[in-house]
Parts: structure tokens; sequence; C-alpha cells
């Protein structure tokens, strides 16, 4: 026997997608069989790898891959982030909610605070991206992540100032001023995130 509250939803979401090409489910947006998600995207990358690299050797920056790696997997494990993809001596990742994309990575770049020779530095961003095969994202917010990492100093993160929110209690801002971003048509006005600790 079907449930009739199973039923009713059932019916509900056929009708929908019989009247209407657009669909908005809190933060997920479908129009034209194209689905649009609100997501917080941050690049994290070793500053310096290929300097380390040439001067310490292969089996030196392997073994500094692995520890990076490691803590890396483990503190997105810790704020229930996702690594979406490595790339080579850095790491995207990719988080519903903004906060605890912005703390994993204030804690990745404290954890290698005392490696001089090989700081991290990130960049962070969110907006509404494409949702891909279901795996994949395309869209202005991974650019500006990835941007803001490459602008960021060492043991930097730099994000942009409207992404803060009072929900952020570990951690603080400080203006990094406006700058001109690559790719980006108007200056944005960034910050710099630290613990709120430090």
């Amino acid at each position: 026997m079907v449930e009739p509250l199973s039923l009713w939803c059932a019916l509900a979401s056929r009708c929908l997608a019989q009247t209407t090409n657009v669909q908005h489910v809190s933060d997920v947006v479908r129009i034209g069989g194209v689905t649009r998600v609100q997501r917080t995207f941050a690049f994290v990358d070793v500053s310096g790898f290929t300097e380390f690299t040439d001067r310490e050797g292969d089996a030196a920056a392997v073994a500094l891959l692995e520890t990076i790696r490691g803590s890396i997997r483990h503190l997105a494990s810790v704020h229930g982030v996702r690594i979406a993809k490595w790339l080579g001596d850095g790491a995207m990742l990719v988080g519903v909610e903004s906060e605890p994309v912005i703390e994993a990575v204030v804690d990745m770049i404290d954890a290698n605070r005392d490696m001089t020779a090989t700081p991290l530095r990130a960049g962070v961003a969110s907006g509404r991206v494409i949702l891909f095969e279901g795996d994949d994202h395309i869209g202005q917010a991974i650019n500006l992540a990835s941007r803001l990492s490459d602008l960021a100093g060492h043991h930097e993160i730099l994000a942009p100032k409207s992404m803060m929110t009072s929900f952020l209690v570990n951690t603080r801002s400080v203006s990094a001023g406006e700058r001109h971003v690559p790719g980006i048509a108007a200056p944005l006005e960034l910050v710099r995130l630290e613990s709120a600790t430090s």
C-alpha cells in the first residue's frame, strides 16, 4: 500500500516539472535542465614549491606533499569540508556553507606556520555555480578563489569582504584594501582571514 504522503509528494513533483522549467529549492536553482547551487570554494597551495623541489630534490618534495596533504585531509574532515580535487602542491576545497570552509582553511594555514620554507597560502570565494555531471562545478566563484590564492602572500588567506558574516565566530577579518583581481572587471574590497585567537 502506498503511503498518502509519498503519493502526494510524487504527484506534486510531477506537476511542478510539467508546469515550469524553473525550480528553486533552498540553495539549488534549476533552469532549463541546468542546476546552479550555492557553494563556497577555497584554493590552498604551497608558495615556493617549485623552488623547494629544485633546491631540496624530489624525495624531499614528495615527503613535503605527503605531510601537507595529510594535514589538509585531516582538517577538511574535521570541519566537514570536501576536497574537490588535488592540484599538485595544492587542493581545491568545496562546502555548502562558508563558515566551515573558512575555518578549515584558517586551521590549515595555522598548522603550516612553522614551515617557513614552504608556507601555505589560500583564496576563498562563494557564489552560485553550475553543478556539472553531479561532481564538478563551473562558475566565477571558483575562478575568484583561485585568483585570490595566487595573489595571497605567505601564510595569507584572501577573500572578498562581502563574504564576512556574523557566524564567523572563530575567524576575524582584516582589511586588505581594494584590489584589482585578474579576470574580474571591477576592483574588489578584500580581507585577510585569521584565527580569532591569533
